[in-house]
């Protein structure tokens, strides 16, 4: 019920109970009482009174003790006035061609089960000890217009007992053309840290030992159960469509990076299936490389999952407390890579703090638009107070 109607049902302006029969007319409202039902009520009940006089002598003045001081009021600031953020900022002198809010999206009258229900923004964070993680998956400008739905996928979470335990953070890009890729990030970037959670404990000892040989094959390994796992799955999903079941259906990249949960171990590991990967920001500048080992941090590839599950690449970095960590899709990793440095700078400038920026602030941050960069965008940041 809006508020005309309850105001009409419940509170008319033009009705006021009290002058029932005349509020200047008292002979009117006796006459008016006089006539309710089962006469509980006579005119005798309500004799006239007659009209009081002034008193001749002025009462005499009586003494009262003197009051206690009011305390004073509590003073409040003024509140302030509510920030909007409004358009996402963008870089470049003229902003993209795509408008910059979500448009349409898939129905569940659609063949796809799970497109209509796929959010088009996830955000997520965690604070494990020293170590701080804001994330979000944002729908690219291009699938905005279009409607459909976001092929991106992460994940936030951690494996291995205490002794061992890792932080995992996870990003996977469905590749674009394949009918089924949101499908096969999304589950592909959850199946995978279950399986890595079974090899953590072996993981924790190759990591401090810094074997990549040996992080490569038990990598290897847990994406290749999920891959099996999935691709029954969806075998047997397939045989309830006309569609016959393809991996690049599914076709997906996919990036995890592991973080040691205790603090006195420097040593971290990418595994990467496809292009994106991390970048790491030293001294305001974003660098994809490790200065210790040399070993290459962002993929160009354009293997994707399941069917490459033989080609996890293994890379072991070291970083020190202040540097900050970010995790991406291509959306994101592309445009940091791009020849302008505006759109590397203006990131650089928000996420270089020492402290992490709310959940709300990194995800406005997180979609600052450049021109022809218009894929989804997923990108995980982490950051470690200094001990």
């Amino acid at each position: 019920m809006n508020h005309d109607a309850s105001r009409g049902a419940y509170d008319d302006p033009g009705h006021d109970p009290r002058r029932t029969g005349g509020a200047a007319d008292p002979d009117g409202l006796d006459a008016h009482i006089a006539g309710l039902p089962y006469g509980v009520m006579a005119r005798e009940t309500f004799p006239r009174v007659p009209e009081a006089t002034a008193p001749t002598v002025p009462p005499a003045r009586q003494a009262f003790a003197e009051p206690e001081p009011l305390a004073q009021p509590e003073t409040f600031a003024e509140p302030e006035t509510e920030r909007l953020r409004g358009v996402p900022a963008h870089v470049g002198n003229r902003p993209p061609s795509y408008p910059p809010h979500p448009l349409g999206r898939p129905s569940v009258r659609d063949a796809d089960p799970f497109a209509p229900f796929s959010p088009v923004v996830l955000l997520d964070g965690a604070q494990i000890g020293r170590l701080t993680v804001r994330a979000a998956s944002v729908r690219g400008d291009s699938h905005n217009w279009e409607g459909s739905c976001r092929q991106d996928a992460m994940a936030v979470t951690r494996i291995g007992p205490p002794e061992a335990e890792l932080l995992l953070l996870a990003v996977a890009d469905g590749v674009g053309s394949a009918l089924y890729s949101h499908v096969g990030s999304y589950q592909f970037s959850r199946l995978a840290a279950v399986y890595l959670d079974r090899e953590a404990e072996s993981i924790y000892a190759a990591l401090c030992a810094r074997n990549e040989d040996e992080l490569r094959v038990l990598a290897t390994k847990a994406v290749a159960g999920a891959a099996a796992e999935l691709r029954s799955g969806w075998a047997r999903a397939a045989q309830h469509q006309p569609r016959p079941y393809a991996d690049q259906d599914y076709a997906t990249t996919l990036h995890v990076l592991l973080i040691p949960t205790d603090g006195r171990i420097r040593d971290r590991v990418l595994f990467s299936v496809g292009d994106g990967g991390l970048f790491v920001l030293r001294d305001g500048r974003w660098e994809h490389g490790d200065p210790d080992g040399g070993g290459e941090l962002l993929d160009t590839r354009t293997e994707a999952l399941p069917h490459a599950y033989r080609s996890v690449k293994a890379t072991v970095l070291r970083t020190v407390p202040g540097e900050v960590l970010l995790l991406g899709t291509d959306g994101i990793t592309n445009p940091l890579s791009q020849k302008d440095p505006e759109f590397a700078r203006r990131l650089a400038g928000a996420w270089g703090g020492p402290e992490a920026p709310s959940l709300s602030d990194f995800l406005w941050q997180a979609q600052t638009r450049a021109k022809s960069y218009d894929d989804d965008r997923t990108v995980v940041c982490v950051w470690e107070e200094q001990a």
